[in-house]
């Protein structure tokens, strides 16, 4: 590629970058300069074959899929976040980026695992962090042998004991450093690391896959350096219930509280459909508002109550049996019950009704961007419409 060219896409990322959703503190959110990302799609390309290729960008703040995009149109790129506004930002500029909504300490969106040949992350610079990122990243690759996960991870000259720990919880996934290229990212901000970031190729081991699975495991939800989540913040109270009566707990709640009544881990309740029928379910999730939309979703037709946020928890309505029938059955794929209701609704044939249905609704309606959720009713009545056809947007 020529260095006009390049410098077209700096110019252009640039852009992008300037007009992004600012960086949120609680996230540990610095973005990396245009420069940077388009040397990381340079990289991949000159050091990786990407035609046909998947990447997975483990976290996206950086905007890293819209340059290897730009640059490598040929390959497929993914990015799974937790933050809504990122992913309706990527949507927004028609790139051809798959989007999936993911709190990572609650596991990767189905759609993700075993996707990508390749993945990419730019983690909370904790050990935790770092740890739980790169775990991530390892679940989403489909060739265990040939597959690779990129990491930025730069620390100061003044905790050496911290960038220790960091290297700790990467040998403890068994990765070999395959390459280190030092002070390859560069940022606006993050001082605190000299405003720049190794890159590490870590190739995964045998004997990396059960210890992914021993990590996640043992998560720690205390993973950014900042906010209600940082690692240094004291463990929350747990809420009173008061006069609410659950037939399930989900969530870290007390050992000794309702011994009688059955409990779901957060991971366990947005990863598959519970299998008994409850009526009250009482939700504990301190700090992880992005999931709450997902967590009373999964609850399907039961009364749901959440303790331990503030935050207000707004679904979509559903104001037509199709809208209704993919909520319901949040954990299957959204192009499935779709097709099956246009089918049911309208008489058409499987593939009339594929037709009609976008290309991002292959998810779960749990990972999908918020965007697509309140925008779901919307885009169903268009699928209903005479005229509807393929829309890829």
């Amino acid at each position: 590629m020529s260095h006009l060219v390049d410098e077209s896409v700096v110019e252009r990322m640039a852009g992008l970058i300037a007009k992004a959703p600012r960086g949120r503190s609680a996230l540990d959110h610095v973005s990396a300069t245009p420069e940077t990302v388009v040397r990381r799609a340079l990289l991949l390309g000159a050091r990786f074959w990407l035609p046909g290729s998947r990447l997975l960008c483990v976290g996206d703040h950086d905007l890293t899929s819209l340059a290897v995009r730009l640059i490598h149109p040929e390959a497929e790129v993914m990015v799974v976040d937790i933050d809504d506004r990122i992913l309706a930002y990527i949507d927004e500029q028609n790139l051809g980026v798959t989007t999936r909504w993911a709190d990572l300490r609650l596991g990767l969106p189905p759609s993700a695992r075993g996707w990508g040949d390749l993945a990419i992350t730019d983690p909370p610079y904790t050990p935790d962090g770092v740890g739980l990122f790169v775990a991530r990243g390892l679940e989403g690759l489909r060739d265990r042998d040939e597959g690779r996960v990129l990491l930025a991870y730069g620390a100061s000259e003044r905790t050496p004991m911290l960038a220790l720990k960091v290297q700790h919880a990467l040998a403890d996934l068994q990765l070999l450093n395959e390459a280190i290229y030092p002070d390859f990212n560069r940022y606006d901000g993050a001082e605190a690391i000299g405003s720049a970031a190794d890159l590490y190729v870590l190739r995964p081991t045998t004997k990396s896959w059960p210890a992914v699975a021993s990590r996640v495991d043992r998560l720690a939800t205390a993973i950014y350096t900042q906010g209600p989540q940082a690692v240094e913040s004291a463990k929350a109270a747990p809420p009173d219930l008061g006069d609410y009566a659950p037939d399930l707990l989900v969530g870290d709640w007390p050992r000794d509280l309702l011994p009688g009544v059955p409990r779901v881990r957060l991971s366990t309740w947005l990863a598959k459909p519970y299998a008994a029928q409850v009526s009250r379910v009482a939700v504990h999730a301190p700090g992880l508002d992005a999931a709450l939309p997902r967590l009373v979703l999964a609850a399907r037709d039961a009364e749901v109550r959440v303790f331990g946020t503030t935050s207000p928890v707004r679904l979509p309505p559903a104001p037509d049996a199709i809208t209704s029938r993919i909520l319901a059955n949040s954990h299957g794929k959204v192009a499935n019950t779709w097709r099956e209701g246009l089918v049911a609704e309208l008489g058409l044939t499987k593939n009339q009704a594929r037709a009609r249905i976008p290309a991002w609704a292959g998810a779960t309606a749990l990972e999908l961007p918020l965007h697509r959720l309140t925008g779901l009713a919307e885009a169903v009545a268009a699928s209903q419409r005479e005229d509807a056809g393929l829309d890829e947007a």
